[in-house]
């Protein structure tokens, strides 16, 4: 039974097995099928694709033969058809590039298209965002920065004074005092500026004052036909001063860069208190000047900003908040009266800065800012010894200025920032012209 069996096991095995090569081999021929189908459309694709070519070839040909150019069979018509060809070529070869990338992105996911002119474009605006944040708040870079400084302020005032009164409605009895002065002053200043870390950075900064004055006035003798007309000039070291710089936040999707910053500044320069009065043309007693002109403040203060800066390429716009607090301080003599001394506490009015604005970066060497900036100081208060506290009329002040600048970064690595600025209010100079240049090492 055994012997039987055999034999028929064997047989219905070796029928499995063909059936189940025969039903692979259908497999292997209906995929073979597949791939000759698509082969055929690739093929026809790329008749079709020849074909369009030879249309281009012949229409560039019949518009060369009107133009009167070259005809098949010279040079140049050889040169055109090589330069057809390249084209071709070329086209050819940007295909297979493309389908060469379709199908890694079918084999191996998306691909990230344009990721390198994406790195490039934010690469450029790190690079704009630098050359413009340089103008408006220190770069937090692990170097040495040296920054020079030089700036032009011009000032006009005039003032009517009259001391009398009308007769009979339509005559003045008194004194008529008509003062103008002209005031220019530059300032080269020094700095040096560290940055401990990438959020961390400190600097000091000694500036060097020259004041030129022109002081007119009428009216002597009661006479507006009668003008005198004094120029003085005043130099000296101005208030050094310190500061330091934290960044907080640094730029992200939500939040701009925030940046506090904290100066004090010392009395090295010449206080203005004390200066007595001259006359200094002996025909005109309405004509008082001091006797030298100031280079500094005479006291201690700080300054607390806090500065915010935020991309949207290519614009950046920036704003700060600051509060300046200037310390009471006691002089010997506030007088400007000559052999009168009075000791008093001088209090300065401490001052609310505002700013803001917006920077345009042209290109990764040069860029422009447009910006207002206020100042608004309180008035001044003095108090003699064993006396009242007094308000200083008129010590009270509002500045405020339009500010247009440009950057630009040579090639050696130094930085040239310009400035322009425009009083607004009386309060605030005619106009300012300013130049920095700076450079890490």
């Amino acid at each position: 039974m055994r012997a039987v069996l055999t034999p028929l096991t064997l047989a219905l095995s070796l029928v499995l097995s063909a059936q189940a090569f025969a039903a692979e081999d259908g497999a292997d021929t209906v995929s073979l099928h597949q791939r000759m189908l698509d082969m055929s459309r690739e093929l026809a694709s790329q008749r079709a694709e020849i074909e369009r070519l030879r249309n281009q070839v012949d229409e560039l040909e019949l518009s060369q033969r009107g133009r009167g150019l070259d005809a098949p069979g010279d040079a140049g018509y050889q040169d055109n058809a090589s330069k057809i060809a390249r084209e071709a070529s070329e086209e050819a070869r940007r295909k297979a590039s493309t389908t060469a990338a379709n199908d890694a992105q079918e084999r191996d996911g998306p691909v990230q298209v344009g990721q390198t002119q994406r790195e490039e474009d934010a690469q450029r605006r790190e690079r704009e965002k630098a050359l413009v944040v340089r103008e408006h708040a220190p770069l937090f870079e692990r170097k040495f920065t040296l920054d020079t400084g030089l700036s032009y302020s011009y000032y006009d005032r005039r003032q009517l004074a009259l001391s009398g009164f009308l007769a009979l409605d339509a005559i003045f009895l008194g004194s008529i005092n008509l003062d103008q002065t002209k005031a220019t002053v530059a300032t080269v200043d020094l700095t040096g500026r560290y940055g401990f870390t990438d959020r961390f950075s400190v600097e000091a900064s000694l500036p060097y004052v020259y004041r030129d004055s022109r002081f007119v006035s009428g009216g002597a003798g009661g006479a507006s036909s009668v003008v005198s007309e004094v120029n003085m000039r005043s130099q000296g070291m101005g208030d050094a001063s310190v500061a330091a710089y934290y960044q907080w936040v640094k730029e992200s999707q939500r939040w701009p860069d925030i940046v506090t910053s904290l100066r004090v500044r010392a009395p090295t320069g010449r206080d203005p208190f004390g200066l007595k009065l001259i006359q200094p043309d002996d025909d005109n007693n309405n004509l008082n000047i001091p006797e030298n002109l100031p280079t500094g403040s005479g006291i201690w203060s700080a300054t607390f900003n806090v500065s915010a800066l935020r991309t949207y390429d290519p614009v950046i716009l920036f704003g700060n908040i600051g509060y300046t607090y200037n310390q009471p301080t006691d002089f010997d003599d506030i007088s400007p009266v000559a052999e009168q001394v009075s000791p008093a506490r001088v209090e300065l009015g401490n001052t609310i800065l505002l700013s803001g604005g917006l920077a345009i970066a042209l290109n990764d060497r040069s860029a422009v800012s447009f910006s207002v900036a206020t100042a608004a100081t309180g008035a001044t208060h003095t108090t003699a010894p064993g006396g009242p506290k007094r308000r200083v009329p008129g010590s009270s002040s509002n500045s405020t200025t339009l500010n247009i600048g440009a950057s630009y970064v040579l090639p050696s690595g130094w930085t040239f920032n310009g400035q322009i600025a425009a009083g607004l209010t009386p309060d605030a100079p005619n106009f300012v012209f300013a130049m920095r240049t700076s450079r890490s090492f």
